[in-house]
Parts: C-alpha cells; sequence; structure tokens
C-alpha cells in the first residue's frame, strides 16, 4: 500500500491535496513513501468531493496542502480531506501547511475588522486536525490560535545556505525591507556574520495616502545586500526597497523570501528589477511566467520530511531548528 510506512504498531500514511502536487511528491520521496491515491474532483457548481482509496483506520496521516492561489478553493478541499479522514477513523490528523492563509490577517487594526487567520485555525480544529506544521508564519503568535500542537519550521538554514555560498561573506550586507522584519534579518546577521541595514518606510507629507520615501539606515555603499522577508506578494514593497538601496550605493541586491506570492503585477516587476537573484522556497508553486533566469527556488522537502518523521517518530520538531529559531 503506496502511502504506508509501518513502525512497530504505528502506521504513517501521507496525502497531497491539489494544490501543489509537487511538494507532495517530493515530501514523499523523502519519506521513502507513496502519497496515498486519492480521487478529488470539482461538482458543476464547484463543490469538491474528496475520497481516499485506501483504508485510513488507525493511521497517524499526514496531510499536505498549501494555500496557494485560489486560495479559498485549496482551503476547503483540506478541510473536506480532515473531514473524511476523521470519519474514516485515522487515528491522528497532522495537516502540513508550508504557507498558512490569511495569516496577515492576525489582529484588528481597526474596528469591525476579523482576525482571519484566528479563524483559520478554528477551522481548521472544526474539521478534525490535531496538529498543524507550517513555515515561516509571517506572525507568530498564529501559533496559539490552534487549540493544539503547532510545530512552526524555518526556512533560514536553507536559505542562509545557499546565500552564504553564493556571495564573498566580507562583501554582504543584510536588509530588513522594514521595520517589522528586522528581527527575522538580525537572526540572518547572526548567522551569515553580516552587518544589518534597514529600509525605513516614510510618508511625504506633500503626498497623501503614499509612501514615497524610502530612507536607508546603514552603511549599504559597494556592499551585495540581501533583502530578506517573509513573503513577496505583488512585490511593490520589496522593489521600491531594492530601488532605494541602489539609490545609496549598493553594489548588488539579492532578495530572499520563503513565500513567492506571487500576484499580479510581481512577474512585471520582478523582470524589471535592477535586483540580480530572487530566491524563494518551493512552500507555493512558482507561476510559469516567473520562470526567468534570476528566479532561484530552493526546496522545503527535505526540512518538512524530517519534521514529519520526527512528529511520527514522537521525537523533537525544535531540535532541528536549535539556535535558528
Amino acid at each position: 500500500m503506496t502511502g504506508i510506512k509501518t513502525t512497530g504498531e504505528k502506521k504513517m500514511m501521507l496525502f497531497s491535496g491539489r494544490a501543489h502536487p509537487e511538494l507532495a511528491k517530493e515530501v514523499a520521496a523523502e519519506l521513502g513513501v507513496g502519497l496515498v491515491p486519492t480521487t478529488a474532483r470539482d461538482f458543476a457548481n464547484g463543490e469538491i468531493y474528496v475520497r481516499y482509496q485506501e483504508s485510513v483506520r488507525g493511521a497517524d496521516c499526514f496531510l499536505i496542502q498549501s494555500h496557494t492561489t485560489p486560495i479559498n478553493k485549496w482551503i476547503m478541499e483540506q478541510l473536506i480531506m480532515i473531514d473524511a479522514m476523521k470519519r474514516a477513523s485515522a487515528r491522528s490528523i497532522s495537516v502540513v501547511i508550508p504557507f498558512y492563509g490569511y495569516a496577515r490577517q492576525d489582529k484588528k487594526h481597526r474596528g469591525r475588522e476579523p482576525i482571519s487567520a484566528r479563524l483559520m485555525a478554528d477551522l481548521l480544529k472544526t474539521a478534525g486536525a490535531d496538529r498543524i506544521l507550517s513555515v515561516d508564519l509571517h506572525a507568530d503568535q498564529v501559533q496559539g490560535y490552534f487549540d493544539g500542537p503547532v510545530d512552526h519550521l524555518f526556512a533560514l538554514p536553507l536559505l542562509t545556505q545557499y546565500i552564504g555560498g553564493r556571495v564573498d561573506r566580507d562583501k554582504l550586507t543584510v536588509v530588513s525591507p522594514d521595520a517589522g522584519r528586522v528581527r527575522v534579518a538580525d537572526r540572518w546577521c547572526d548567522r551569515l556574520g553580516a552587518p544589518l541595514a534597514i529600509v525605513h518606510k516614510r510618508r511625504d507629507p506633500d503626498v497623501a495616502n503614499q509612501v514615497s520615501v524610502h530612507e536607508v539606515v546603514g552603511d549599504v555603499r559597494d556592499r551585495v545586500c540581501v533583502l530578506v522577508d517573509d513573503m513577496i506578494d505583488t512585490g511593490g514593497t520589496i522593489c521600491a526597497a531594492a530601488d532605494a538601496l541602489f539609490a545609496n550605493g549598493a553594489a548588488d541586491v539579492i532578495v530572499t523570501a520563503t513565500h513567492g506570492i506571487l500576484s499580479e503585477p510581481a512577474p512585471d516587476r520582478l523582470k524589471n528589477s535592477k535586483v540580480s537573484e530572487f530566491v524563494f522556497t518551493n512552500s507555493l508553486p512558482t507561476p510559469g511566467e516567473m520562470s526567468l533566469d534570476k528566479v532561484t527556488v530552493v526546496s522545503l522537502a527535505p526540512t518538512i520530511a524530517r519534521a514529519i518523521r520526527e512528529v511520527f517518530e514522537d521525537g523533537s520538531v525544535t531540535s532541528l531548528f536549535e539556535g535558528d529559531a
């Protein structure tokens, strides 16, 4: 039975939704198991049907589904898949969400707004999820929204290893694109032994409701600047920050982000940017129009597979990231 790995009396089964099957196949290969055959299709009105072709009774089930475009469809499919596992008597259900949708809505900024990240956690719990594994959550407090274990994985080791092998560290400066990402950038500095700079956004008093001035705090002249962020959506913020670095004398700019959402008009912005390389993980599928020479994708599959193995064998997920968190 393809999706099963047995350890003593325990039985692992690995599943994938339709959002990002390529990543799930890589994770399965790392674990040495196959994905459980699953029938999934859409009815004419958009409703989703799911059925597993093997029994899941008594199994520790791991469901991989990243929240990519169209995000609401894939979230709904994930909830239905969890419900099917629960009703089929799965022993435990762990949902692997490389990119957790709605994590940007983690608090109320103004009155009458939702906290959608909390709603997501409630939906997963109600559907039957026992555990969540996710990568580089946009806000750490999202871990507390789920009533159960949340394993927060980090892409930092993968990305810093890649950058460290590409750039002379003596010439490297790590840059936070705004004040909110300074803590993440600081971890990069510790890992690479590089100085830190910050792009500070402020509003021009003569231009209403628009960020029009980007001040660079720190010395970037003649430096190779690595702009680090957790996600890039439309690319506006990161490309403006890169322009500010070049305007302040940076020799080169490389952009890294765990999650390449890359909504329109990101493809054009990245293509036309002076940035020499954009580095993402495969937490989300890369849009076909982003197959540019300067876009690099590094795989999270080994990290996710190791975390799944630790959970299944009652090991320590934290031990995978000692010193990185």
